[in-house]
């Protein structure tokens, strides 16, 4: 798909750290090695069902990216999810989304990622986190952000309260089949624009809003 038909595979935001990029499929290939190696190293398993991480290789890798390419399509004033490639330097080593949850009427956003796990443990799920946030409430005037984590993933629940997201209950989901607690978090605008950074850069924010129906 051409990025000049489609602003959001032009969108990036920039940190000291690292950069997402809108996940145009010449990126994608170069995530495709980490797939197929595996996202999931054992339990506790991080993401809850249907998740196309848990197959088998290849299924694994064709059901990662047809899901992919029916989100960037699937596109309403409601609902959208954008997806970015995380570039370290140059190397594509995890993903980002960022989901409008009806965007529309109550400008609430949530997120997914993951991390290969070579680069785990670095301080990266932080520094993605505040990036696509940024880009939420700085680029899209999104009024609250929300997010979901099992109750035993304890870096990204540890992210979430280190952002300032406060707790907002639980939920019951499956991983692999099998149900476990999910601790949900949310945080408002007004709790991150006290602690909101100067040295994240937005590309291409503007041109996307027509996309996804944002005035």
């Amino acid at each position: 798909m051409s990025t000049n038909l489609y602003p959001p595979l032009n969108l990036k935001v920039i940190t000291p750290r690292l950069e997402l990029h809108g996940a145009t499929d010449e990126l994608l290939a170069q995530l495709l090695p980490v797939v197929r190696g595996g996202v999931v190293a054992g339990q506790p398993y991080p993401f809850d069902d249907p998740m196309s991480l848990y197959e088998d290789n290849p299924v694994r890798e064709r059901k990662w990216l047809q899901a992919i390419w029916r989100g960037r399509g699937n596109v309403h004033p409601e609902s959208w999810r954008l997806y970015f490639v995380i570039l370290l330097g140059e190397q594509a080593v995890g993903m980002q989304d960022l989901i409008g949850v009806n965007f529309d009427t109550c400008q609430t956003v949530t997120s997914f990622s993951w991390l290969a796990p070579s680069v785990r443990q670095q301080g990266l799920g932080r520094e993605m986190r505040a990036a696509i946030l940024h880009l939420a409430f700085e680029g899209f005037g999104a009024a609250e952000a929300a997010s979901e984590a099992f109750f035993d993933n304890l870096a990204s629940n540890r992210v979430s309260e280190s952002m300032g997201y406060q707790p907002n209950g639980s939920d019951w989901a499956t991983r692999r089949g099998e149900p476990a607690v999910l601790n949900r978090w949310r945080l408002k605008r007004d709790d991150w624009a006290p602690n909101r950074r100067s040295d994240i850069e937005l590309i291409g924010a503007e041109e996307c809003k027509a996309v996804l129906h944002i005035k």
